[in-house]
């Protein structure tokens, strides 16, 4: 089981004992007058032979879970061997846009280098939790659609284009925000632990 605050996850080896675990489970909330939130509650295959199970049930890919504001998925790594693997959410990924845009809308009016300033400083602290293995491409498509967003809006200042892309790009180049690169090693990560154990 992994667990933090009031969200978490439990993996079994066989189907029945999962079913058997969450039957266990709704009985003992009821006695607390508690509920499962039965939308974000799903017993799922998942691990190396997931793939598997998906095509014998006429899936491509296995089925995925969120779990703190990651999709985790099954992969490979560059060996070909099962990996697990994260990206953000796409709902996280759409309510950081939707709060980027409120933000842009309301402040568009502000000094370039301000608006430009808060945003890097907002991207640095998306890095430092979303930065992680396998999770790169996902970070730096955010980054784009960030970019996008900046030209949109600051085009919309006054009825007069501020910028054209192109113009727009050699102010990035001149601006640029900041670069992603991975933060934490999740693999390097387990090796330390294994040792503190």
């Amino acid at each position: 089981m992994v667990r933090y605050a009031d969200d978490f996850v439990c993996c079994f080896q066989s189907k029945s004992e999962a079913e058997q675990f969450f039957h266990s489970l709704k009985m003992r909330l009821k006695k607390f007058n508690l509920e499962i939130a039965e939308d974000k509650t799903k017993i799922i295959p998942f691990g190396r032979f997931a793939e598997k199970e998906a095509n014998k049930k006429g899936y491509s890919k296995p089925a995925t879970f969120d779990f703190l504001g990651f999709t985790h998925y099954c992969g490979e790594s560059k060996r070909g061997k099962f990996r697990v693997k994260r990206k953000t959410s796409r709902k996280k990924v759409q309510g950081k846009l939707k709060e980027c845009k409120e933000w842009l809308k309301s402040n568009r009016n502000k000094d370039i280098h301000t608006i430009l300033d808060r945003f890097k400083r907002s991207l640095i602290g998306y890095y430092n939790y979303y930065c992680i293995t396998d999770n790169t491409q996902s970070v730096n498509k955010f980054r784009d659609l960030i970019g996008y967003l900046l030209y949109k809006w600051l085009n919309r200042r006054s009825q007069r284009k501020s910028f054209t892309w192109y113009k727009f790009r050699l102010f990035l180049n001149q601006n640029p925000l900041p670069y992603v690169k991975v933060k934490v090693n999740i693999y390097d990560l387990r090796k330390e632990i294994s040792y503190i154990l």
